[in-house]
């Protein structure tokens, strides 16, 4: 049987195929798209029709090459943002991407409705102002028409999935990120709505991993040349990466590396204490059904947003090489990865350097020089997370699991062990395909809950570094 894996990311999208025999995993990579964002109106948007044309793209590869021998497909994305659905199931516009300003210093708002301590005890999530629930306040206090209009909220994994099958649901891990859902119940939090004055009645019933939403409809069966189920799996990106993981024990902490290091460990319930609140963590549903407790960092959109700037002025941006200089580079500047400048400038290369300048650092001169500072900086915020995570659950951290397509920075694998202090291990880059592939297996009697497929081929390989090396 074959499986496929849809996985959108921040900048890209795949649609991967996997396949397991004689509990091998093997993935083919069948379709890979750019995804972009954009400013218009006064607002940032996703691009969802292309999206979703890119997805049926890859669909009909996949169709064409391994036809009715695929099983079904599981559809993972970031986490938070959200379209809405009119009375005749169309969509009302393009998703505003959490990027986008609308946000900006809703929290004080918010908190005259719904006090800080009251709220963390009742969704137990990390206080961002792109969470869901103050991207959908802020649409209430501009009195937005679109609400006056929808009928349904879906998360980006579940849009996807309702223009497949013309089914709606929220899918958990996705939902847990939206900071509307009690984290106790598993159920959207009455008291959040009412308190803030939300429309609970566009939410959909919260599905788990494993559950089928539905068939592909007729007609785009006979578009794309085949039909399979929708399965809901991790549909949160790092829940899916995550369920890659194959560790045993409870010493152990996993980062899933990409435009955003999502830091944390695993844990049997939601920790709720004012702790936990004050170390800036969440509380997040896991493909298991335990919790990942965890926090977001500003991850690799650094090196991101410098290799556009530098590649739109001409600049050879070949990422291994620039690794490469970042190692024998002597820059020790570091930044502070939390720092609000960071997060949409106009010049991320200027607003490190400024910066340096007002820490009296040395300013990078080189492209290793920013690779390092970056990698650094990021090692040393990995370092207090870790320190933070073990003093909230009582647990020592010995080895840090580094997945997806961060995973292959070597430098930033090798200093994140040098300032924990823990065994890294690197790998794999294809955790989120892996993970998502995994619970579709599962749901259809291939796998149990506790087989591990042994993992074949390119983006599989496991790499360790340890602290002294």
């Amino acid at each position: 049987m074959y499986y496929i894996a849809a996985d959108f990311g921040a900048g890209s999208g795949r649609v991967i195929v996997g396949c397991i025999n004689n509990n091998e995993l093997t993935l083919d990579e069948i379709h890979r798209f750019p995804n972009r964002q954009i400013n218009l109106g006064g607002r940032v948007y996703w691009d969802f029709l292309a999206l979703f044309e890119e997805l049926k793209n890859g669909l009909k590869k996949a169709f064409k090459k391994y036809g009715t021998h695929i099983r079904s497909i599981g559809i993972d994305t970031w986490g938070v943002d959200f379209g809405l659905i009119d009375e005749n199931g169309r969509l009302i516009s393009n998703p505003v991407c959490y990027r986008d300003t609308r946000t900006a210093g809703i929290l004080a708002k918010a908190f005259e409705q719904l006090p800080k301590e009251q709220f963390f005890r009742l969704a137990g999530n990390q206080f961002m102002e792109i969470n869901t629930v103050f991207q959908l306040y802020s649409a209430v206090l501009e009195n937005d028409a679109a609400l006056k209009s929808a009928k349904k909220l879906l998360f980006m994994p579940d849009l996807f999935a309702y223009f497949l099958t013309g089914k709606a649901a929220n899918e958990y891990t996705i939902a847990s990120t939206s900071q509307m859902m009690n984290s106790i119940s598993r159920e959207w939090d009455d008291t959040i709505f009412s308190k803030l004055s939300l429309p609970k009645n566009l939410m959909q019933k919260i599905v788990l991993p494993g559950t089928i939403i539905g068939e592909i409809t007729g007609d785009l069966q006979k578009e794309l040349g085949g039909t399979c189920n929708v399965v809901a799996v991790g549909s949160h990106d790092t829940a899916s990466a995550l369920a890659a993981i194959a560790a045993e024990g409870d010493e152990w902490a996993f980062i899933s590396s990409g435009t955003w290091s999502l830091m944390g460990t695993i844990t049997p319930t939601p920790l709720l204490t004012p702790e936990v609140l004050a170390a800036d963590f969440t509380n997040e549903g896991a493909v298991s059904g335990d919790i990942r407790l965890l926090k977001n960092i500003t991850g690799l959109w650094f090196l991101q947003s410098l290799v556009k700037e530098w590649t739109a002025q001409g600049m050879n941006c070949d990422y291994s090489r620039m690794v490469a200089e970042g190692e024998k580079s002597d820059c020790e500047s570091t930044i502070d990865v939390n720092d609000g400048r960071f997060t949409a400038p106009k010049s991320m290369k200027q607003a490190i350097d400024d910066y340096c300048r007002e820490t009296n650092q040395r300013i990078p001169q080189s492209q290793g020089d920013y690779m390092r500072l970056v990698c650094l900086s990021l090692a040393n915020e990995y370092a207090r997370v870790k320190q933070e995570l073990e003093l909230s659950t009582g647990r020592r951290i010995t080895t840090i699991y580094i997945v997806g397509g961060g995973s292959q920075n070597g430098l930033l694998n090798k200093l994140t062990a040098q300032k924990t202090g823990c065994k890294v291990v690197a790998g794999p880059v294809e955790a989120t395909a892996i993970g998502n592939i995994k619970v579709q297996a599962r749901a259809a009697g291939e796998l149990k809950d506790n087989d591990t497929p042994i993992l074949k081929g390119n983006g599989m390989a496991l790499k360790t570094y340890l602290p002294q090396s």
